[in-house]
């Protein structure tokens, strides 16, 4: 039975739900996908880096993390004070990378630039370093013959990236069109029933779907992010934040709203992708707007949390997928899902 070793770097909600599910799901793990994942190291912003080479605790890790207590006192680790410093000293197998990075992708870029320059393969649900630099990313895991699996990143749990990169290998994208913010979703949806932007923004706070400060969902932030991160893995083109025309849902007047109610048109936040000069063109147009669909329009039927992408790619022609997208146990079961395909290519 192959060992699996794994570095963890972020240990907030989608850090904890992971570590409860190796924990709970050693043995299925094992006997279905024949390895056994072993933790050897964990870390966090504020407590750095510790390491165990036989593995840590995973209770002890957990209930160090319930108590808001450093882990730094699990029993017989060893500490680093940031987790580049630990990873530069230990030895892993793979890196789970699901900490939180700043909107120029550091730190969780260079983490994953020090695994992959060493051929260790990388499991992410960091937004930004996979938004800035994908493309780059994506190049340095093949050159150093591992990988770079990001399926969090886009539509939470929903497999949208393994669909698009292994599902339609040897396709050519060709154009992506799809509603990635389930926030955003919600509230249109919520503000097409007929309440205000201010209620239905607080409707999805109080439903836990909104952050207190929701800017980066209600002006185009984090679809923008997600548009970057499908261009550069999807499309293999690295593009900037200027080059999304980004539009958020803040904007939109009530005479807007009310016109398209009046319709029967659902007012949807619309990321666009497409190729332009023509389909073996490297040059993308991509924009985030809210758009007034007509009821034939596939994606007018994506109400509250659903998040859908619809692919044209050639010779296949459109491809739609249509899953959740928000929640820590939804992005867990993606960085999951990702991190058995990769452990199983290391055990097999």
């Amino acid at each position: 039975m192959r060992q699996v070793r794994i570095w963890l770097i972020g240990l907030g909600m989608v850090g904890r739900w992971l570590l409860k599910a190796l924990q709970a799901d050693q043995e299925a793990l094992a006997c279905r996908y024949g390895f056994r994942a072993t933790v050897v190291a964990a870390a966090n912003a504020r407590d750095g880096f510790i390491h165990a080479a036989d593995g840590l605790d995973l209770r002890t890790l957990q209930r160090l993390l319930a108590d808001g207590r450093p882990i730094s006192e699990h029993p017989g680790a060893d500490r680093w004070p940031t987790a580049l410093d630990g990873l530069r000293a230990t030895e892993a197998d793979l890196l789970v990378e699901v900490s939180s990075s700043a909107r120029d992708g550091e730190p969780g870029t260079a983490h994953m630039h020090e695994a992959l320059r060493r051929g260790i393969p990388v499991v992410t649900s960091n937004k930004w370093p996979v938004a800035m630099h994908g493309a780059e990313l994506a190049a340095l895991a093949r050159d150093q013959g591992a990988s770079l699996r990001a399926e969090s990143t886009v539509m939470s749990g929903t497999p949208v990236l393994s669909t698009l990169t292994e599902g339609l290998a040897g396709a050519r994208p060709i154009a992506l069109r799809g509603i990635l913010n389930a926030t955003v979703n919600f509230t249109l949806t919520r503000m097409a029933a007929g309440l205000s932007y201010e209620a239905a923004l607080a409707e999805a706070q109080e439903a836990g779907l909104a952050e207190r400060d929701p800017s980066a969902d209600t002006e185009g932030e984090d679809e923008r992010a997600k548009l970057m991160i499908l261009a550069g893995l999807v499309f293999g083109v690295q593009l900037g934040p200027e080059q999304v025309t980004t539009r958020g849902i803040s904007s939109l007047t009530a005479d807007e709203v009310d016109r398209a109610r009046s319709a029967g048109s659902p007012i949807r936040s619309v990321a666009t992708l497409e190729r332009t000069g023509g389909n073996d063109s490297d040059r993308l147009e991509a924009r985030v707007a809210p758009v007034a669909l007509g009821r034939e329009d596939p994606l007018a039927g994506i109400d509250d949390t659903l998040n859908a992408l619809i692919c044209r790619a050639d010779p296949v022609g459109e491809v739609t997928v249509v899953g959740p997208g928000a929640g820590p146990e939804l992005a867990g079961q993606g960085v999951l899902s990702d991190l058995i395909a990769l452990a199983r290519s290391l055990a097999g």
